[in-house]
């Protein structure tokens, strides 16, 4: 189990126009993702999702709140010792392009950490080319046509499969996935993702998976939780189908009415919402992040801010819905199959 508790986040921008204005990228966020689940955070560019995800595996430092890993405060710890813990928590790239070093064959990229692993677990030298090879076949390549071959020599889909594989080298126990098909074909993103539900069954793997896209979040975590933020706030968190068929907080309503319409196969949604204006982070706010856009603000929105509360309803014991709002109402906004 890993969780979050109040995690905060402040950049200082520098160097231009902006110079010492402070950007606020996660504001008291929490969070908990069970060993083997699944755990999506939405939201639009800018939201603090990809933030909350460095941080998550150890890349990023945060300024106030806590991380818990198998019930172990990371404050609590040495530098060498949170290195050991956040090692659990492996990043997977967004940029497959990117995230393999040029220089090295595929090969080389994954002896380095096997190699490591090797002599701090007293195995032999021959484990590391057989844990090589393991790990390409379970991740959907033939290690005789990779191993010794270069990145750029790899199609998009086979470089980020072979990312995820150098995540495996030290076995974590949760893959923090950024946005991690955004950049492959579009033919490979499904075989991507059904990967990655492969191995949470078959490997008991927990899976973070930060996205924009509604239907992949809904792919991934059709058995976990979907947490959506706001300017590093979340505003709305429960069972990913719950969250999507039954949103009730504006900014949730107004990102699954963006879903594109398939014309002759669906309709929109009957009660669709679109922000009244563009976001202006630079205005401060005094209540509700959301109030500025917001359709249905009153007087109370720009008062104080709103806490997480329950969705009230008998579904709401069995399985919590939450939802930062004044006024929570269900509304039916996305794409609806067409009579």
């Amino acid at each position: 189990m890993i969780t979050g508790t109040g995690i905060t986040k402040t950049y200082r921008q520098r160097g231009d126009v902006l110079g010492g204005r402070e950007v606020r990228a996660l504001r008291g966020v929490d969070f908990a993702v069970p060993r083997g689940g699944a755990v999506s955070f939405i939201g639009e560019s800018g939201c603090g999702k990809t933030t909350l995800g460095r941080i998550v595996a150890g890349l990023e430092t945060y300024d106030a709140g806590e991380i818990v890993i198998d019930g172990t405060p990371m404050s609590s710890l040495r530098h060498k010792q949170r290195q050991a813990e956040f090692r659990k928590i492996q990043l997977i790239h967004q940029d497959p392009y990117s995230a393999l070093n040029p220089n090295r064959t595929i090969h080389q990229t994954l002896q380095a950490p096997l190699a490591l692993r090797a002599r701090r677990t007293g195995r032999p030298s021959s484990w590391v080319d057989d844990r090589a090879e393991e790990l390409l076949s379970l991740v959907g390549i033939d290690p005789g046509y990779v191993l010794g071959r270069y990145p750029h020599q790899l199609s998009g889909g086979m470089r980020q499969r072979v990312v995820i594989a150098r995540a495996l080298t030290v076995d974590p126990e949760m893959l923090v996935a950024d946005e991690s098909v955004s950049m492959i074909d579009v033919s490979m993103r499904l075989s991507v993702l059904a990967l990655l539900k492969d191995l949470r069954e078959r490997l008991g793997v927990s899976v973070l998976f930060i996205t924009h896209d509604i239907a992949t979040a809904r792919y991934i975590g059709d058995s976990g939780e979907l947490y959506v933020l706001y300017r590093g706030q979340v505003v709305e968190r429960g069972l990913t189908e719950s969250v999507i068929s039954g949103p009730v907080h504006p900014y949730t309503q107004s990102l699954l009415s963006a879903i594109p319409v398939l014309h002759g196969l669906e309709r929109p949604g009957h009660d669709r919402v679109v922000p009244t204006e563009a976001l202006d982070e630079r205005r401060p706010d005094t209540g509700c992040l959301f109030a500025r856009r917001c359709p249905f603000r009153t007087e109370e929105c720009t008062a104080e801010p709103p806490a997480l509360v329950r969705v009230a309803g008998p579904a709401a014991e069995a399985a919590p819905h939450e939802h930062a709002c004044y006024h929570p109402a269900r509304r039916s906004v996305i794409p609806e199959e067409a009579a």
